[in-house]
């Protein structure tokens, strides 16, 4: 039962790149302006002949079709091309950029997860309490709030406050650990505090549910200690939407750091695609946005490996 589920998940995931792909190779040449012309742009000479002798050498004369069978093609063996502007193999210009953007998703859901499961406990426990009514306010104006107006906000913020403070560009985590995580904390929380809110929330609706099922009433009957109460028992079984939501979140706060590393400098995979898309790189258009998809996808095939874990009953659905 579970290798089939496990088979069924990867066979859903195969179909969602596929169609990804297709989606993302159709729509980049929707966008407007010749990507030929634009290499060309730079040069004051600009004629029919030279640009159909570029066109032809980086492929861009054949039909559509051809093109994309012949990347994606590439694709299964490992290669994503290489890109329009520069030669180099687009894997090897993600790859340079990746792990900017990995680092930034990673802190920030690090500390969603850290902040929110305390908090929507909490929440359910002092329900319908001054407390549960001041944090739900502050969960609604985080989930509310664009992690870019917030970053920018902060930016300001720790400007006047503190003008020496480093806030923009990135310093290799191995070259200054300091350096780098100073430049990581005001991206990491503006990221982050829209999944705190979310999650928070949702983990406390599902503490709320547990808390008022038979088997919790059964352990207080028995003079269970209610730490044990809530986080023991109740807190297990809240925790499959919550798995659910951190599985989604993740894939959000991916493609929300391509946002946020514009307004702090970073130079990760957002700042790359962004480039990638005014220079119309569709070869490195292509293979960002399919590792990202692919990345997004290959998290929620884990949450369902995650789910078995928590809940074995899955498996039988």
């Amino acid at each position: 039962m579970i290798g089939r589920l496990v088979a069924n998940r990867l066979a859903d995931l195969l179909l969602v790149l596929l169609g990804v792909s297709i989606i993302t190779f159709l729509m980049i040449r929707l966008i407007p302006g010749d990507a030929v012309q634009i290499m060309l742009g730079a040069n004051s000479e600009i004629t029919p002949e030279r640009m159909a002798a570029l066109r032809e050498r980086v492929g861009l004369d054949r039909p559509v079709l051809e093109q994309y069978l012949s990347w994606i093609g590439g694709v299964l063996r490992g290669d994503l091309g290489e890109s329009l502007w520069t030669g180099a193999p687009v894997i090897d210009e993600i790859m340079s950029r990746i792990g900017i953007t990995l680092e930034l998703t990673l802190l920030s859901l690090a500390l969603a997860i850290v902040l929110a499961f305390p908090a929507g406990c909490l929440m359910a426990y002092v329900r319908s309490s001054a407390g549960d009514y001041v944090v739900r306010v502050l969960t609604i104006i985080g989930v509310t709030v664009p992690s870019f107006w917030l970053g920018a906000l902060m930016l300001y913020g720790m400007y006047r406050l503190a003008p020496g403070f480093p806030t923009l560009g990135y310093v290799p985590f191995s070259e200054d650990p300091v350096g780098n995580l100073q430049r990581m904390i005001l991206p990491t929380i503006a990221l982050s505090l829209p999944v705190l809110a979310t999650l928070a929330r949702i983990v406390r609706s599902a503490m709320l549910d547990a808390l008022g099922q038979d088997y919790v009433r059964t352990a207080r009957a028995k003079g269970v200690s209610e730490t044990m109460v809530v986080f023991k028992h109740a807190l297990r079984n809240a925790m499959i939407p919550a798995v659910t939501t951190v599985g989604i979140m993740a894939g959000y706060l991916f493609g929300g750091a391509i946002v946020v590393e514009q307004v702090f400098a970073l130079p990760g995979l957002g700042r790359l695609i962004v480039g990638a898309i005014a220079e119309r790189n569709y070869p490195l258009i292509q293979g960002a946005i399919l590792l990202v998809t692919g990345g997004f996808v290959l998290i929620n095939f884990l949450i369902d490996l995650v789910y078995l874990a928590i809940d074995p009953r899955v498996s039988a659905r």
